[in-house]
């Protein structure tokens, strides 16, 4: 077994060098550009938080964006006060109410996740739009407030270079299969299960 101490500048160098050709011809070969659908699921927290990291390289970019939040739309998150500075780059709509259990309604949930979807399919087919994030979608489809079949139809839609990123635990196996790329956040451990900490802005929201 060969130690870091026993690693000379030399051959330190050589095998970055190495390294660095190896990186280079894999980068040569992949030189083909695709819109993705991407899924970030898992029990443990940052699905939204990693979606909105992309985002804001969109926006960096010069991108039009378009956000629909499909749960979490009772609340005023903190993130939108911040976007809201792109207005003219970013849509945002928070369309849900919160969760069944929040507004104890079923039907009125479905209708709201309905609406949201059909917010959302304007701006999954405009191809001006290079990103749009359904965030929560992946609860709405778990509650039965959407059909999978009907928002794997509408990512068809999709023009050939935008990308969909899709949020929420519990993404059906249909999404995964369908994804070009998928992300599980794993939960480790959490602060409001383990010490009874709350919910702080800045953190959760």
């Amino acid at each position: 077994m060969t130690h870091s101490s026993d690693i000379t500048p030399e051959s330190y160098k050589q095998k970055m060098e190495r390294r660095k050709t190896i990186q280079e011809q894999r980068l040569a070969q992949r030189d083909r550009e695709k819109g993705l659908i991407i899924v970030h699921t898992g029990n443990g927290k940052g699905k939204t938080t990693a979606a909105l990291g992309m985002v804001l390289r969109s926006l960096g970019h010069g991108y039009k964006v378009a956000i629909v939040q499909f749960i979490k739309g009772a609340w005023e998150p903190a993130e939108k006060a911040v976007l809201s500075r792109w207005e003219e780059q970013l849509e945002f709509y928070a369309m849900g109410e919160g969760f069944t259990w929040e507004t104890q309604d079923r039907q009125r949930d479905i209708e709201k996740a309905q609406q949201a979807w059909e917010k959302a399919l304007i701006f999954i087919r405009d191809p001006h739009y290079k990103l749009v994030l359904l965030d929560e979608i992946n609860i709405a489809l778990k509650l039965g407030y959407l059909e999978i079949n009907q928002v794997l139809r509408g990512l068809d839609e999709k023009p050939e270079d935008s990308h969909v990123i899709l949020t929420g635990r519990g993404a059906p196996p249909e999404l995964i299969q369908k994804a070009d790329l998928v992300t599980e956040m794993k939960l480790l451990k959490h602060p409001f299960q383990d010490q009874g900490v709350k919910a702080q802005p800045g953190i959760e929201f």
